[in-house]
Parts: structure tokens; C-alpha cells; sequence
């Protein structure tokens, strides 16, 4: 029962989040992942390891093809390279059963969560001004 509940609390956050929100969440879920998938390949447990490799890679692959090339083609082109090189070191991860790789992956992607967290936030406080100063 409580994990029925969990899901749809995720369900209504995710209907009431706005597409920053979102990608912030997606970054949370990304990173929970590959930090699952180092624990299972330090503790030997292959198959659990695949799966949370497996889940990051649909998340970076989700965000690689979420790109919109018309809006900001510069960033675009640059968040392609790094989703790139991301999924190619999660493909080696998976197949070399190697944490180190991973953190390489973790290395790259720190940056990228950060800024578009400080984004976001940003974006935030100021729809919230706007809101106040309206009423």
C-alpha cells in the first residue's frame, strides 16, 4: 500500500512540475542509477548492475533526444558530444564491468545537472516575483 501511495505522489508531482522540474528530476533519477550501478559492480552483482546502467543509459538517451537543435544549436551541439561520450562509457561500463567508467560519466555530467539546477532554481524565484507582483 505504501508503494502505491509513492507512485501516485510521483504521478501528481510530475503532472504539476514544470518541464524544468522535470529535467531536474530526470538528472536525480540519472545520478541515483549510476551510483546503484557502482554499488552492484562493487558488491559483484552483474545483473543489478546492468539494469541500473540500462536505466541510466534511457535517461541520457531521453535527454540526448530531447534536444531541440533549433533553439539553441551551440548548447545543443555541446550537450550532444557529452551525451555521447555519456552513453558510450555506460555502454563500455556495462560490458568491462567498470565502476571507474562510471565515474567518468558521473565526472562529466556533475556540471551539467549543476547548471541547469541553478537555472532552474533561477527560473523559480523569478516566476514567483512575477506572481507577487501581479496580485
Amino acid at each position: 500500500m505504501t508503494d502505491n501511495a509513492a507512485a501516485r505522489y510521483q504521478q501528481v508531482q510530475l503532472r504539476t512540475s514544470n518541464p524544468g522540474e522535470i529535467l531536474i528530476a530526470l538528472f536525480d533519477g540519472l545520478f541515483k542509477f549510476l551510483l546503484l550501478s557502482k554499488h552492484h559492480m562493487a558488491a559483484g552483482r552483474r545483473g543489478p548492475a546492468g539494469e541500473a546502467i540500462s536505466r541510466a543509459f534511457a535517461i541520457v538517451s531521453e535527454l540526448y533526444c530531447s534536444l531541440d537543435h533549433s533553439k539553441a544549436p551551440e548548447l545543443c551541439a555541446n550537450l550532444s558530444s557529452l551525451y555521447d561520450f555519456a552513453m558510450d562509457r555506460l555502454t563500455q561500463a556495462n560490458l568491462k564491468r567498470d565502476p571507474l567508467l562510471v565515474d567518468e560519466v558521473i565526472r562529466v555530467l556533475t556540471p551539467v545537472r549543476e547548471a541547469f539546477t541553478a537555472v532552474v532554481k533561477q527560473q523559480n524565484v523569478s516566476a514567483q516575483s512575477a506572481t507577487n507582483a501581479a496580485r
